[in-house]
């Protein structure tokens, strides 16, 4: 890069997304600077930096999708081990901060761990992304070979299973139809308040 950023330059207004030519280091240098602040989200693929500052809708939606995930989850008596935030890298190829992700098959693989090797451990089983800015490529988790990811985007929640080498949409190998109810959660988030949403999930899946 031709400019280094200070930790004091690094401010994005809500909602904008800076592209920065940039290498590794260049990569490794901003996520020091940022530190453990939550914001600007940032991303490294070959060559290019990606800096993100979340709208107040992004984290709403981003935590209730969680939330509705560990509530199917718990309905099915399944263990499994949820992270945010988190920073998945491979050194010289990618670096990407999913809004939440859950081992679930894997969860053994991570239990008791401070640190995950994504060279050598399993990938999250389920990552979850709530695109409101354009920020998102499905393809920056092929690095990774992420299983199952849920993008909401657009209200509308598209679910990406890996097959072969590519992401196909499908439907959620861990919770079928689980589209529709998203979808229920998200009017009653929006229109309401998302405890309710939760609420009427609960309700929904005792039924």
């Amino acid at each position: 890069m031709d400019t280094v950023i200070t930790r004091e330059k690094i401010q994005l207004p809500p909602g904008a997304v800076l592209k920065l030519l940039g290498n590794w280091q260049d990569y490794q240098l901003l996520s020091q600077q940022i530190g453990d602040r939550a914001f600007p989200r940032i991303k490294y693929r070959t060559g290019e930096i990606l800096l993100m500052a979340p709208l107040p809708e992004h984290g709403r939606d981003a935590s209730l999708l969680a939330d509705i995930a560990k509530v199917l989850l718990d309905t099915l008596e399944q263990r499994y081990d949820s992270f945010t935030p988190i920073t998945m890298s491979l050194p010289e190829v990618s670096g990407i901060e999913p809004d939440f992700c859950f081992y679930i098959e894997n969860w053994r693989s991570v239990v008791g761990k401070s640190r995950i090797d994504w060279q050598n451990d399993p990938p999250p089983d389920l990552v979850i992304e709530v695109d409101v800015t354009s920020y998102t490529d499905i393809n920056d988790y092929l690095p990774y070979k992420v299983p199952e990811i849920w993008l909401l985007k657009n209200k509308q929640l598209l679910v990406y299973r890996l097959q072969g080498e590519n992401y196909i949409i499908t439907e959620s190998s861990y919770f079928p139809n689980v589209s529709g109810i998203v979808q229920q959660c998200l009017e009653i988030g929006n229109n309401q308040t998302t405890s309710e949403a939760i609420r009427w999930l609960r309700t929904f899946l005792r039924g």
